[in-house]
Order: structure tokens, then sequence, then C-alpha cells
């Protein structure tokens, strides 16, 4: 066990103490952003937009470009996301949790497949796009872009993506040398279910 711990968190014996630090703050706050989000509270976005703010900063000192961007866009939506949920749909009424219809569902298709196009592009004209980890770079960010999108329209599907993309997230963290993030994904994962289940409920007790 102990040969075990030391391969994992061996990686961080070449960072910067101060980086470190800055993943785990990011880390800690990544876990409030997604557990306010199971709970329904408006929380997930400050909580979320202090996480992604410095893993834009680590993720683009360390050239993992496609997280990098991910989290970007994980800011960007956290604004649009805040005003969404905090915008009154009548009188007494705020944006509530509702299912997708089929326009967003076709809109969720080209977020997706433009978001490959555009992480590909990025990664070939910077010369990554040589190993498989840019291929799932690519898919994941597709995948959570499309969720991030939903989830700050308040739609339930929006956990089904977060569960793919974090289950794929967790081992490809851990062969990038981010211990601490991969296990934040493996802790999502768990979150992401339990989201969805509450959301259900939510959902149910309103129709």
């Amino acid at each position: 066990m102990s040969l075990l711990i030391e391969s994992v968190f061996n990686q961080y014996s070449s960072y910067d103490t101060i980086d470190i630090w800055l993943e785990v703050i990011a880390v800690i706050f990544g876990f409030l952003s997604v557990w306010f989000s199971k709970e329904n509270k408006i929380w997930v976005f400050p909580t979320g937009m202090v996480s992604t703010a410095i893993f834009v900063y680590l993720l683009f000192k360390w050239g993992l470009l496609g997280d990098m961007m991910i989290n970007a866009y994980y800011f960007v939506m956290s604004v649009y996301g805040w005003f969404i949920w905090t915008r009154k749909v009548d009188p007494t009424h705020y944006t509530p949790i509702s299912r997708t219809d089929a326009k967003e569902k076709l809109r969720s298709v080209f977020i997706f497949l433009g978001t490959l196009l555009f992480v590909f592009l990025v990664y070939y004209q910077q010369g990554k796009w040589t190993g498989w980890t840019a291929y799932a770079d690519t898919i994941t960010t597709g995948i959570f872009f499309v969720g991030m999108w939903l989830m700050a329209k308040r739609k339930i599907e929006n956990w089904i993506y977060w569960i793919i993309g974090d289950i794929i997230s967790v081992p490809l963290y851990l062969y990038k040398g981010l211990a601490f993030t991969s296990l934040q994904y493996l802790v999502f994962t768990i979150i992401a279910i339990y989201g969805y289940s509450s959301w259900k409920k939510i959902l149910s007790s309103k129709q």
C-alpha cells in the first residue's frame, strides 16, 4: 500500500508548493460546487467559479490545454447559470428544474460536435495531438461542455453527462499525474449519481 501511495503522490515532488496548495483548494471548492448542485443551491456557481479560476491557471501552466478550456468554459457558464437560476419566470417562481425538450437535445448534439472540432483544432495547432490522452481530452471536453450547459439551464439530464465524463476522468487524471484531481472526479461521480436521484425526486414532486 505504501508503494502505491508513494507512486501516486511522487509526481508532486517536482511541483511548486504553491501549486500543490492551489490544486487542493481548487479541489475543495470543486467538491463544494458539486455538492451545492446536488442540493439545488445557488452556491454551486460562486464556489465553482473559485475552483475553475484556479484550475485555469494551473492547467495552462502545465500545458493541459483541453482541460484548461473545460474550466474556462465552466467559469463563463457559471456566470450564465447564476443568472438563469436567479431569474424569475413569474412574480413568485424562479427557473425550475425541468427536462430537455427536442430543441435542447439537438443543441446538445451541436455543442458536443462543435466542441470536438474546436478542441481538435487547438490540439493540432499546438502540436499536442500526439497520444491517446488527446482523444480522451477531446471527448470529455465535449461531454462536460454539454453537461455544464444543461446544468446552467437547470436540466436534469446534466447529471447523466457529468456521470459519464467523471468516470472517464478518474483514470485519465491519474495517468496525467494529478492524483488529487483524479480523487476529486471519483467523488464527483458518486455525488453526481446522488444528484441525479435528488433532482429526479424534486422534479417528480412537482408533476
